[in-house]
Order: structure tokens, then C-alpha cells, then sequence
């Protein structure tokens, strides 16, 4: 098992950035996937980015994709999701996931980290 803790989120104006990270305890860091999901107030939990074992492959959604972006470093049991260009339709918790290499689906997830962009 891995157990994960997000960090970094905030309050930002329209168009600043932010870095989030996501340590994870545990053994076999890389053999998890890790993504980043968001929820924003009324709405359900939805896919932001993900970056396979060895950091070569990543995957954004389309809301995201050109101003996010997502990395790991397998030394540090650390993921990190950089966000520029913020909007404020991006305000939303946002959880760290992981998913191990035998699995189909996200089944670890942190406690959250709140970012709020302000227009």
C-alpha cells in the first residue's frame, strides 16, 4: 500500500501558478501510476493529469492540457503537478491518486489540497 499527502495549494489570482506535491509513504513508488484529480464545489471528481512509473509518459485532460503539468521523482516518492496560467474555473480540491501496475483503477488517494484562483 502507499498512503499520499498533497501539498502546496493556495490562493492565486487569475493567470499566477502553482505547485502541488504529493508524497507518498511506502514502498514501490514507481511501480504506481500516479494522477491528479480535482472537485470543484457541486461538482463530481474529474481527471486533471497522470504520469506513468518512469516520468516519460504523461496524459492531461483537455481543460488542462498546455497549461499543467505533471511530474515525479522516483527518489523523492514525490509527484508534482505545476499549474500556470491559472483560471478561475480551476479553483477545486485537489487529490493526489495513485494506481500500482497490476491495477485498472485509482485506488490510494490523499486527504486533498484546496486551490483557489481569484478573478
Amino acid at each position: 500500500q502507499v498512503q499520499l499527502v498533497e501539498s502546496g495549494g493556495g490562493l492565486v489570482q487569475a493567470g499566477g501558478s502553482l505547485r502541488l506535491s504529493c508524497t507518498a509513504s511506502g514502498r514501490a513508488f514507481s511501480r504506481y501510476t500516479m494522477g491528479w484529480f480535482r472537485q470543484a464545489p457541486g461538482k463530481e471528481r474529474e481527471f486533471v493529469a497522470q504520469v506513468t512509473w518512469s516520468g516519460t509518459s504523461t496524459y492531461y485532460a483537455d481543460s488542462v492540457k498546455g497549461r499543467f503539468t505533471i511530474a515525479r521523482d522516483n527518489a523523492k516518492n514525490t509527484a508534482y503537478l505545476s499549474m500556470d496560467s491559472l483560471k478561475p474555473e480551476d479553483t477545486a480540491v485537489y487529490y493526489c491518486s495513485a494506481r500500482y501496475f497490476t491495477e485498472s483503477s485509482y485506488n490510494y488517494w490523499g486527504q486533498g489540497t484546496q486551490v483557489t484562483v481569484s478573478s
